[in-house]
């Protein structure tokens, strides 16, 4: 495989950064990062972008030369017209390989556009449905997370439950009333299962959010990493520790790659998303997710019980596809 020269985008999000790093390490091929910034002209639509690093800072540009690789692996819209110019620059001889929908400008040029199924888009020929997000969970990465954070929650009563909280969306605010009913119901389960709870905010978690989370959960043991704490301060984020060593899992349903990480541990998942929080597709995702048995509804969860499901990771559904279209061993 190490004739095939593969370039990975990578921006500054969080989600798209695990699910093209998950889709590049599941191809099993060597691959480059390429580090893209943008400038503010990144938040024009791309039928006016095109194919072009119009909206790519100079720093990010100097990286985009030839020789140019044969597959180019990028998620979200943003990085849509970068994908589009190094293919027309190599003369159309680049795979392009995308992760969510990059809008119907130049869709015609993505050789595969993988796009979750709760988005429920009709099929085209360069479409591929996919559950959920793809991600970086998977037993390398979670046993070495293990290694890294080993004896650290050995203080803790045991079963750990990671309690995973998002916070507001565009169109959904995480109130203090939502993030009290949340920890209230996991510090319930926590408590009656004689364990203790692994928490985890966001940089969407408002303060007003996170101090409602902490009273509501304060009786019980725990280990918290509050993210506007963290902020500017050194040391380690323990959300890769928290699915390794956690003996059940709570995430909050606002986030898809949340969602989709933690079901790639194969563990007890329990998903909060009251109507409240949660807008269609989300909810469309979570009953996917609870009709194949990869989660559970946090509201319809009266104790903790010991169960398990298949590790979901769309990455390997997307390399598997990459490697049939494109004719690859």
């Amino acid at each position: 495989m190490a004739d095939k020269k593969v370039w990975l985008l990578i921006d500054d999000r969080a989600g798209n950064r695990s699910q093209v790093l998950g889709v590049g390490r599941a191809l099993g091929y060597q691959f480059e990062i390429k580090e893209i910034e943008y400038t503010a002209a990144a938040a024009l639509p791309n039928y006016m972008l095109m194919a072009s690093f119009s909206a790519v800072m100079q720093k990010s540009r100097v990286n985009l030369m030839a020789p140019w690789p044969d597959i180019v692996i990028a998620a979200g819209r943003r990085t849509a017209p970068v994908a589009r110019k190094i293919k027309a620059l190599n003369g159309g001889r680049t795979s392009l390989i995308q992760i969510m929908h990059p809008g119907s400008s130049g869709e015609e040029d993505f050789d595969l556009i993988c796009v979750p199924a709760h988005d429920t888009m009709d099929p085209a020929p360069n479409r591929f449905e996919i559950i959920g997000a793809p991600h970086n969970v998977n037993a390398q990465t979670l046993e070495a997370a293990r290694i890294e954070w080993q004896g650290r929650f050995d203080h803790l009563p045991k079963p750990l439950v990671a309690l995973i909280v998002g916070g507001d969306t565009k169109r959904k605010k995480f109130t203090a009333e939502i993030a009290s009913e949340l920890g209230s119901r996991a510090a319930r389960l926590a408590s009656g299962a004689g364990g203790s709870l692994l928490v985890s905010t966001s940089r969407r978690t408002s303060e007003d959010a996170a101090a409602a989370l902490s009273s509501a959960i304060k009786d019980v043991p725990s280990f918290i990493f509050n993210w506007d704490e963290a902020k500017g301060k050194t040391g380690d984020n323990p959300y890769m520790a928290y699915l390794a060593m956690a003996d059940h899992i709570i995430v909050t349903g606002d986030s898809v790659s949340m969602c989709s990480e933690a079901a790639g541990t194969g563990k007890p998942l329990y998903i909060f998303a009251p109507k409240k929080l949660t807008i269609h597709k989300h909810g469309l995702l979570h009953k996917g997710l609870y009709a194949n048995g990869y989660a559970k509804a946090l509201e319809e969860t009266e104790k903790l019980t010991d169960w398990s499901h298949p590790p979901l990771n769309a990455a390997n559904d997307i390399a598997d596809e990459i490697k049939k279209r494109l004719g690859l061993n």
